[in-house]
């Protein structure tokens, strides 16, 4: 009896092709302003590489995936943030509403898979902004070749036919079962975090309203198929009208989001903010550049520990080497600023959980190259604070698990201390 229960138990941690499902691998959870993992809290070193499924999708470049992988593992990179999206055009995951392409899709499968097997998480992004993989201008025209009269794409967050269409497509990521594992999406603890949208934008909107109402109904959505995985808005951190002493700290615009009110909605389980001083201040120079980076993130890292309440990921920070005066020199001081803002409140206790850099590429990805990658084989200044930056948010992670275990111990030892007292007496009284 006992042999046929452990061989129950061995079937049950097995997935199809002999997956085994390792407890690697709890889920990552929040407590208050930090991510935890197995009950310490959890800080990561990460990376960008929105090209995952669409390179694993081609069987004969899937090698580049495992690279990446490999790499990053090897420098201390735990986080991977991600596209689970292309919605039309060519390479698509999604032909059409409700239609998908099983090779791409599979293509996502082994990115889970290989992530697990270099220890590895991941973010994945479920739509985007922008029209580079269809977007949310895909998913109104889906809606216009139905009837639907749309003047603007923004018309995405409001028209209950797109509504629809995204909802079916959140369905359908977070209930894949993957072809190379067995398990469900939703089960698998390799993936962190769910994203709404990358960068979601509403100009025509810009009191933040409409968007803070769309967070609302689709976080509640994720939820309800899904209560396993953390879920952000994929946020820029851009202030809005909840907060209009802090918009000064905006770098001149507004985008039709509110950083407090959007990351204070049920199901948000923790903020987002990027960070592109190269793009938002274009026209001014590096020294004015890097002190608008500093207090941008300062301002957030406080506002997460002091009015949200909840942990906070730089999710998106980089320099682009085609930037007017580009040197490497300017590029590792931005990354420093970025990392010893981060590592500076975990070592305290404060909000910030990592930072994901854009973007990580593997060698022979030269189509790729937007400026901003980064070859773990070169660039070796940035590569090395790279690596310095996870081992210590690793170190910080083992130090906290630590100190957790012995406070565990001690409050052991006192509970049995407090029960031989109680027996003590006990016999005492009787006698």
């Amino acid at each position: 009896m006992k042999l046929l229960f452990l061989f129950c138990i061995a079937l049950l941690s097995v997935g199809r092709n002999g997956f085994h499902v390792r407890a690697q691998e709890s889920f990552v959870r929040t407590r208050g302003t930090h991510f935890i993992l197995n009950g310490s809290p959890f800080y990561a070193n990460g990376f960008n590489a929105y090209w995952l499924m669409y390179m694993a999708s081609d069987p004969s470049q899937r090698s580049k995936v495992t690279s990446a992988f490999q790499q990053a593992s090897a420098h201390g990179l735990t986080i991977a943030r991600s596209w689970a999206f292309s919605d039309g055009g060519y390479g698509a995951l999604q032909y059409s509403p409700g239609v998908y392409n099983e090779q791409m899709f599979q293509g996502l499968d082994f990115v889970i898979y290989e992530a697990r097997r270099h220890g590895i998480r991941l973010i994945f992004s479920l739509a985007n902004n922008y029209d580079s993989f269809g977007g949310k201008k895909q998913y109104v025209q889906w809606a216009r070749n139905q009837g639907q009269n749309l003047e603007s794409d923004d018309t995405f967050f409001v028209n209950p036919v797109v509504n629809r269409y995204y909802k079916n497509h959140v369905k359908t990521i977070l209930t894949r079962r993957n072809s190379m594992t067995g398990i469900a999406y939703k089960d698998d603890p390799t993936i962190l975090a769910w994203e709404l949208m990358n960068e979601a934008r509403c100009l025509s909107d810009i009191s933040g309203k409409t968007i803070q109402a769309w967070i609302t109904e689709m976080a509640a959505y994720v939820k309800s198929i899904d209560s396993n995985h953390l879920l952000e808005a994929g946020l820029e951190g851009f202030y809005g009208e909840s907060s209009p002493q802090k918009q000064q700290f905006n770098p001149g615009f507004q985008v039709g989001t509110d950083f407090i009110a959007n990351n204070q909605i049920w199901g948000i389980d923790f903020a987002t903010v990027h960070s592109y001083p190269d793009q938002w201040l274009s026209g001014s120079n590096y020294e004015t550049q890097l002190s608008f980076l500093g207090s941008w993130l300062n301002t957030h890292i406080q506002d997460a520990e002091t009015i949200l309440r909840k942990p906070l990921l730089l999710a998106e920070f980089g320099n682009s080497w085609k930037d007017p005066g580009f040197n490497e020199y300017q590029r590792d001081m931005l990354f420093n600023t970025v990392y010893n803002s981060i590592y500076a409140s975990a070592r305290r206790g404060g909000a910030t959980v990592g930072g994901l850099f854009w973007q990580l590429l593997a060698e022979g990805m030269d189509s790729y190259r937007d400026g901003y990658e980064i070859v773990l084989t070169q660039n070796p200044s940035t590569v090395n604070i790279i690596t310095q930056q996870s081992h210590k948010l690793t170190y910080l992670s083992r130090l906290f698990a630590r100190w957790r275990n012995i406070e565990k111990l001690k409050r052991a030892r006192s509970i049995r201390r407090a029960q031989w007292l109680a027996r003590t007496r006990g016999k005492n009284s009787g006698n």
